[in-house]
């Protein structure tokens, strides 16, 4: 099949290759002995390099991380297609029926018109709840009544934290100014020193207490309408374009990290950092 011709369906195609990887006689060793579970990691990696690509900007990345991350769910739907249970055209299906049930202010229903003139962005994410419940209400699972039900734990902490913020939020449950919000921070810092620096510090205390402080910053983060994840992924990309260029400095002055000292290595990060 020729990769570039834009008259094969790439889809298909795709299909058809993972189900030659994981054939029994002729498949690929590894991907034949993955599993459900076994993936899991790699799909996880996938999601952060879409999202590092995405960063970076580079479209040409993000279409070849789009690429790798559609593969995991393919993955998962020859997996669930050789045990019996669904395939990929029940997955496509079952979004779309969600996409359309879950927004009735877009998709005429029931030979019903739509109306998406007169919903505020209060009224839209009631509506979105409420759809909710009703799916869950009708897959006969226990029911949860609690605001913070079916906030997923394979959630990354950070994120998971800031969901857990926005839920209680909702009901009224957060302050409405920002200058609590930071005195919050103050205090966690203040809680933190407090164990560090009693003469045998409880590890289980300071851990609780920079989970505490952590929590506190990721309310900081929602409270000034940023993804706390998002902006610690940044951070991270930022410290380590300065830190690498703090090696050239060093290097540049005849010296290794190794050989150089805390305060050379602070004057040559003041350095970077000044440059604009």
């Amino acid at each position: 099949m020729p990769k570039n011709d834009r008259n094969v369906n790439q889809l298909t195609r795709l299909l058809e290759i993972m189900q030659q990887l994981r054939d029994p006689e002729v498949g690929c060793p590894w991907d034949r002995q993955q599993d459900f579970e076994s993936i899991v990691p790699h799909t996880i990696e996938e999601t952060y390099e879409v999202v590092d690509a995405i960063l970076s900007g580079n479209m040409h990345d993000i279409k070849e991380e789009l690429g790798d991350l559609l593969f995991q769910v393919v993955f998962y739907a020859q997996l669930a297609k050789e045990q019996g249970d669904f395939d990929f055209e029940d997955i496509a299906k079952a979004i779309n029926d969600k996409l359309i049930r879950r927004h009735p202010h877009v998709f005429a229903t029931d030979g019903l018109k739509t109306d998406n003139k007169h919903k505020t962005d209060g009224e839209l994410n009631n509506q979105w709840e409420q759809i909710k419940a009703q799916e869950r209400a009708s897959k006969n699972q226990e029911l949860d009544s609690s605001i913070l039900a079916n906030i997923s734990l394979g959630m990354t902490p950070l994120l998971r934290a800031q969901k857990i913020q926005k839920k209680c939020s909702k009901v009224g449950f957060d302050w409405t100014e920002l200058a609590p919000v930071v005195d919050k921070i103050h205090e966690e810092i203040e809680e933190v020193l407090a164990e560090v620096k009693v003469s045998e510090p409880d590890q289980q205390a300071v851990e609780e207490e920079i989970g505490d402080l952590l929590f506190a910053v990721v309310n900081l983060a929602r409270h000034t309408s940023v993804n706390a994840e998002t902006a610690l992924i940044k951070a991270n990309r930022k410290f380590e374009k300065r830190f690498r260029l703090v090696e050239q400095d060093i290097k540049s002055q005849g010296l290794s990290l190794q050989a150089a000292n805390f305060q050379q290595m602070e004057d040559a990060w003041q350095r970077i950092k000044s440059i604009p």
